[in-house]
């Protein structure tokens, strides 16, 4: 498609733009550095004044605190206390102090005391004559009275052999003894490359530049600025210290960013007011050379409504015939397409319903290259159906999600379906087959084998189900069918993954897969199912604990011939009602636990199980309860039945830690005492034996059995921890619980 006309219109406009937007970018660069200047020089005196109060503060402090030291020092005052003689002990005390008041700090030079009256000089290594002292220029000086009180300016100092050049310092004297002595003199020597190096890190020496200057005027050092490159820097701030008389001047080097265009700053204006005057110049112009475009297309639409604008009387305004046409145009383009979209996903639809049913096969393979999203479907293909279920639909995703949530929901998973397949390599289509269901239909073109293509799909339905309960919150359940060779055999693909769906319960896991060739199973014959449950409710009727035993029997028939869900419920359904046949009319207590009600919400809950393991647990447990009633009707009220019936209660609840006594006496309605007195008459045992007992060999069961730590066995019997169980297996049979495992693994024979 040429844009011949789009390009001659930006190309017009350009140079124009391009001019003014460099004119207002230049000016902003003039305000840009009018800012940046005040803010680069408030930023400088920050940092300078910062500077100075930390070289200030710290000649101050060890000023103050060798003033300190010397002042609380008896050393000193009994130097100058003992003119004549002072004794070698004080002297050598004198000198040790000065060498840690020296290396008290590394700024610290030198320190040495002068004695006026013995002309003698005392420095860290001892007493020293004047004479043969480096530093007697200074001592010579100091005698005169030339020096001003305070801190002295920058001078070099000699250190004698040690030093091979001298080195710069200042230097301040205190009268001795402290405060206002005339007796001698203490000579604090501070390194000015301890201040320099100080300076140079609190300066940036890529930006800016610090001098000092003494009391003359002289400079005493610059930081980062080359003697070059001293009339190129540009001082910005300028402050004094005081205590040292330096004049510190700080600023910024040379070649500032906008400092060229604050020269021309008023000539940058001028120039944009001419920019501007000769942009609307230009822009009048251009646009009067590209309207021709818009008038050709103003004549072809009035002449093609050239009748509707005689019949208006009046001209319409260009732009809106323009829209208007426009508009006209697209609506019937939208119109158009919805229908065409419409038909084209209604087409699909019935295409994918058909090959799931096997229906209207004719020209089949045409009809999927045109409308399903497989990009090639050859003869060689294979295909497998993978039906999904959203688990608790009514009460978990209808009840939490509005309609158009549902709607948006549902939309995405069948996206992450086509995206996790692709990964696999795999094409997928997927459509909605009910409210809670969705049907996918997986195409493989590789050379895979069955088993390949079978593992990559239920890749896909673990990553999904996993994706989807981890984002969306939504949990699945797929049934994987059978791979179809060529699209004739889909439909028995579908029939296996439904049958799969109608075993939830006996899924290993949220993923089951179809054997070959797999229908839906039909029941088995009914008399069977119902002889296993006549001798269920026998055994029950009767009292007899083998009910359990036959129960067991039911779920693994179950499992067995691998009935579905529906079948499976509507078995239980019948047990329910045909016990409460048998037993309820026994006891008004009975006919409430066996009440229509009751076994609804039985019936309700065993329902919305997971597994059919989940299913086995809900129904042992309720008639677990409803027997303990049952038993409780039909045994007399001899103390034997009751004692028999303490008897079962304790077998069963043995591993509870809340077991005791007082729980028998509020289960069975008698005191402590009296439980106690019957259950030793009767079985010639305590209680506690009793229950020990039962706990012991549990134990000694799950020691040999399994690998449980000491702790978890604990809580498994009924005892609170490791260490009471040890202690108590201990005492039952001689041996600790490790020893009898290893005993028992290493003799495996002697379990028998």
């Amino acid at each position: 498609m040429s844009r011949t006309w789009y390009y001659r219109l930006l190309f017009s406009y350009f140079p124009i733009f391009f001019l003014t937007v460099t004119i207002l970018i230049f000016i902003a660069f003039v305000f840009i550095n009018d800012i940046s200047r005040a803010e680069t020089k408030k930023a400088d005196r920050i940092s300078s004044n910062y500077l100075a109060d930390t070289v200030d503060h710290t000649i101050r402090d060890i000023e103050l605190s060798l003033m300190e030291a010397v002042q609380n020092d008896q050393a000193y005052r009994d130097y100058f206390n003992h003119r004549v003689g002072a004794s070698s002990e004080t002297v050598y005390a004198i000198a040790q102090s000065l060498r840690e008041l020296t290396s008290s700090s590394s700024w610290i030079e030198s320190i040495y005391l002068y004695d006026n009256m013995n002309k003698s000089i005392v420095t860290v290594s001892g007493p020293r004559d004047v004479e043969s002292f480096s530093d007697k220029a200074w001592i010579e000086q100091t005698v005169s009275g030339k020096l001003s009180p305070g801190w002295q300016p920058v001078r070099e100092y000699d250190g004698g052999i040690i030093q091979r050049a001298p080195i710069r310092v200042v230097t301040v004297n205190k009268d001795m003894p402290l405060p206002f002595g005339s007796q001698g003199t203490l000579v604090i020597n501070i390194k000015m490359s301890s201040i320099e190096q100080t300076v140079d890190n609190m300066v940036n020496g890529q930006l800016s530049f610090m001098t000092i200057l003494n009391r003359d005027g002289q400079v005493v050092y610059n930081a980062h600025l080359d003697d070059e490159d001293a009339t190129e820097g540009r001082v910005l701030n300028t402050l004094t210290l005081d205590r040292l008389g330096w004049t510190l001047s700080s600023g910024i080097k040379a070649g500032n960013l906008f400092g060229w265009v604050s020269v021309i700053s008023y000539v940058w204006v001028v120039i944009a007011i001419v920019t501007v005057v000769s942009a609307i110049i230009y822009i009048i112009y251009v646009t009067r050379r590209n309207y021709k475009p818009i008038q050709i297309i103003m004549n072809r639409i009035e002449a093609h409504q050239i009748r509707t604008l005689e019949d208006s009387g009046s001209r319409k305004d260009e732009m809106k015939m323009i829209d208007g046409a426009l508009e006209n145009l697209i609506n019937h383009m939208m119109d158009y397409d919805d229908k065409k979209k419409e038909n084209v996903l209604l087409q699909r639809s019935k295409l994918f319903n058909s090959l799931l049913h096997g229906e209207h096969l004719d020209q089949v393979a045409a009809r999927l290259e045109e409308l399903s999203p497989f990009n090639t479907v050859g003869e060689s293909v294979r295909f497998a159906v993978v039906v999904g279920e959203i688990n608790r639909y009514e009460k978990g995703f209808q009840e939490l999600y509005t309609r158009g949530e549902q709607n948006t929901l549902k939309f995405a998973l069948m996206n992450v379906l086509q995206e996790l397949s692709r990964n696999k390599g795999m094409q997928c289509w997927a459509e909605w087959v009910s409210a809670d269901r969705i049907a996918i239909l997986f195409l493989s073109t590789e050379d895979s084998s069955e088993h390949d293509m079978t593992g990559q799909i239920r890749d896909v339905a673990e990553d999904c189900r996993f994706w989807v309960d981890q984002n969306l919150r939504i949990s699945l359940s797929f049934g994987i069918g059978p791979i179809a060779d060529g699209i004739g055999t889909i439909r028995e693909s579908y029939t296996g993954a439904e049958a799969v769906m109608h075993r939830k319960w006996l899924m290993n896991g949220d993923v089951g897969l179809a054997e070959s060739g797999e229908k839906s199973k039909p029941l088995i014959e009914t008399y069977t199912y119902l002889q296993m449950i006549a001798d269920f409710v026998k055994r029950f009727r009767m009292s007899s604990g083998q009910w359990r035993e036959e129960l067991e029997e039911i779920f693994a028939a179950f499992e067995r011939n691998m009935l579905p869900d529906e079948d499976i419920q509507s078995l239980i359904q019948a047990m329910l009602q045909m016990l409460s046949r048998e037993v309820a009319l026994m006891s008004d207590e009975l006919q409430e636990k066996l009440s229509e009600d009751n076994m609804n919400k039985w019936l309700k809950s065993i329902e919305e199980a997971a597994t059919l393991a989940d299913v086995k647990a809900l129904l042992f447990e309720d008639l677990t309860d409803l027997f303990r009633t049952y038993v409780s009707v039909t045994e007399t009220k001899s103390y034997k039945a009751m004692v028999n019936e303490m008897k079962s209660y304790i077998e069963e609840q043995f591993a509870n830690p809340d077991l005791s006594l007082k729980h028998l006496s509020d289960r069975f309605q008698i005191s402590g005492k009296h439980a106690s007195y019957l259950f030793k008459t009767e079985f010639n045992m305590k209680f506690v034996d009793f229950v020990t007992e039962l706990r012991m060999k549990e134990t000694e069961r799950l020691l040999c059995t399994t690998d449980l730590a000491l702790q978890d066995i604990a809580v498994k019997v009924g005892y609170a921890n490791g260490i009471t169980l040890g202690r108590v297996f201990k005492r039952v049979t001689g041996i600790t619980p490790g020893d009898y495992r290893r005993a028992k693994r290493e003799h495996p024979a002697d379990e028998s």
